[in-house]
């Protein structure tokens, strides 16, 4: 079990990793979410400096090792995302499989107040979100997100909308 210290000299006398607890013999001193911590060398993968030798020297308070350590710090976060893109790039089953529908059904532009103008004109009608949903055929969620004013990141289509305009008589799209 994790100790979670703030990385006190007297306090690791177990020869423990203040990170996952693992017992190590090889611990270093990694500088952790802004904490001075004895590592085990997994755990020291995680700390600020982890580009940097370690072992109890490392202190990125120290003259030019600060700006060094952040350009570290930059370099890695660069290679992580690269490597995240990368992967994404190679797998294309999704889309192979699925396809798009970007064309079938287009989200069309939106007034800037579309989702209250939806709200009200749903409570003027008297009916409940569940209602309306299963009235137009459409998914409660999609329903949910219009009128929250997330339409494009819920990723609603345009049929979802001209539903909407038509059943209840109300502008949600610009001409």
């Amino acid at each position: 079990m994790a100790k979670y210290s703030t990385g006190d000299a007297g306090g690791n006398a177990g020869g423990s990793c203040e990170l996952c607890g693992a017992e190590d013999a090889d611990l270093r001193t990694a500088n952790v979410a802004g904490a001075r911590l004895e590592v085990c060398g997994d755990c020291a993968q995680h700390g600020d400096d982890a580009g940097s030798s370690s072992g109890g020297s490392s202190d990125s308070s120290s003259g030019g090792s600060s700006g060094r350590s952040e350009t570290d710090r930059k370099r890695r976060a660069a290679q992580n995302a690269a490597r995240l893109d990368d992967a994404r790039k190679g797998d294309s089953t999704h889309w192979e499989e699925e396809g798009t529908d970007y064309e079938d059904d287009r989200l069309p532009y939106l007034v800037t107040d579309y989702g209250k103008r939806l709200t009200d004109a749903r409570q003027d009608a008297g009916l409940q979100l569940e209602e309306l949903a299963d009235d137009l055929e459409i998914d409660q969620s999609d329903l949910l997100a219009v009128e929250q004013g997330r339409a494009t990141q819920a990723g609603v289509g345009g049929s979802v909308i001209t539903k909407l305009e038509d059943r209840l008589d109300v502008e949600l799209s610009e001409s």
